[in-house]
């Protein structure tokens, strides 16, 4: 019985307690930062697909292909680190109609430039070694997180611009921030590489542009609670 009574008073004493507890006066407001740059680098990642009806002879035609792309990058005096091999595969394939098989062997290499002076004659120069696929462009800025930790600060500056907007029309004031949501994405122009202007000839006396670099826009949402006072 006495636990019965104490159990009782606990309860009371909880639900009395919850009901003293107010709502936080508060303004949930988002920011957005905008840093725009001309990117300074691109990471190239192309392969070399060879096929035929011999996996042997179809496996040392892909890696003569593949040799020479390393030579020519070695040549271009990228730094080992600046270039790497991403994938290799040898795989058979089976035609029905004809009842044969055949082998698939790819090598794909991951290739960043610093240098954008230098991508012309690198795309050319990869086609012309044996690349005969360019799986993806990606212009970057080598100052990226130095960008990203401007455009988030510019994101909480506009948050809290909102919210002074806001209450400035009741009369209050914005108080400290009590919590902050990171919905922050990068973005990167990825450019299509024209292939067959890689097929004009060398002696043209016209100098060709054949990428159009744009800007990186980096990005930075934030949601932002805001007490009031």
């Amino acid at each position: 019985m006495k636990k019965s009574i104490l159990f009782v008073i606990c309860l009371f004493t909880v639900l009395a307690h919850s009901q003293e507890i107010k709502p936080i006066p508060q303004v949930n407001v988002s920011g957005e930062g905008k840093i725009k740059v001309v990117p300074d680098q691109v990471t190239i990642l192309a392969t070399v697909e060879t096929k035929g009806t011999n996996a042997k002879e179809v496996k040392k035609q892909n890696d003569q292909q593949m040799e020479a792309v390393l030579k020519l990058v070695k040549n271009m005096n990228l730094a080992p680190a600046d270039y790497k091999t991403k994938r290799v595969s040898l795989n058979p394939q089976y035609d029905y109609e004809k009842k044969k098989h055949t082998y698939n062997a790819t090598q794909t290499i991951e290739i960043l430039l610093r240098d954008l002076s230098k991508y012309d004659e690198l795309m050319e120069g990869l086609v012309d070694q044996g690349i005969n696929r360019i799986d993806n462009v990606t212009f970057q800025s080598s100052k990226l997180a130095q960008y990203q930790s401007e455009a988030r600060k510019q994101a909480m500056k506009d948050a809290k611009m909102k919210a002074e907007d806001y209450v400035s029309v009741l009369g209050q004031k914005v108080g400290a921030g009590f919590t902050i949501t990171d919905n922050s994405q990068t973005y990167y122009p990825q450019p299509v590489y024209a292939m067959k202007s890689m097929s004009v000839e060398s002696d043209s006396a016209a100098p060709r542009q054949t990428m159009a670099v744009g800007e990186i826009e980096i990005v930075a949402n934030v949601s932002v609670s805001f007490k009031l006072e």
